[in-house]
């Protein structure tokens, strides 16, 4: 699933991801990819993680930030494919 963090505490150790279905999960640290850690300022950042159903509540795991490629060179690579110049 792909989501935005609505914020993280780093000094609690959790926080609050917004999923595109409009639903709010909470996440622990713990609940991060190893190389995805969060940051303090990582509110608004786009996410994917997984639901996991447990003790009553569900929560967000394996969550990873999503790196956006930059759009112009995204544009940039398209144009040349497949063309001679």
């Amino acid at each position: 699933m792909r989501g935005t963090m609505l914020w993280f505490n780093v000094d609690k150790g959790y926080g609050y991801i917004q999923t595109e279905q409009d639903e709010r999960l909470y996440v622990a640290g713990s609940g991060f990819l190893p190389d995805h850690q969060p940051e303090p300022r990582c509110k608004g950042r786009a996410v994917t993680f997984e639901r996991e159903i447990g003790d009553g509540d569900v929560r967000a795991v394996n969550v990873s930030f999503v790196t956006e490629q930059d759009p112009r060179r995204a544009r940039l690579r398209h144009s040349r494919g497949g063309r001679s110049m």
